[in-house]
């Protein structure tokens, strides 16, 4: 799997992940740059939920926690209404470094 990056382009942070449509996941990819973020499916089928969200077009970012065990991730609302579930098991440096960037 690889993202093709823009001129002066660097990832900050990678990481698994999975993205939540309809009550079904998608597994994938996080990928933070210094100009958007990117979601990548792992699997040919998941392709179709291949996503790119540039910092401008984002107007939150929510924290969230589900469960007795804590499924933990992020939420992130875009500025047309969207919002898109990622669980991740380092939420908080994924958030902190998403927050920043906008």
């Amino acid at each position: 799997m690889t993202v093709k990056l823009q001129p002066n382009e660097v990832v900050l942070k990678a990481g698994d992940t999975n993205q939540v449509v309809d009550n079904s996941t998608i597994d994938g990819k996080l990928i933070v740059t210094n100009q958007r973020i990117y979601f990548k499916a792992l699997n040919e089928e998941g392709q179709k939920f291949n996503l790119e969200i540039l910092f401008e077009n984002i107007r939150e970012v929510i924290y969230f926690s589900r469960g007795l065990f804590s499924v933990k991730g992020l939420n992130v609302v875009t500025r047309d209404g969207k919002t898109i579930a990622f669980p991740l098991k380092k939420r908080d440096e994924f958030g902190q470094l998403i927050n920043s960037m906008y």
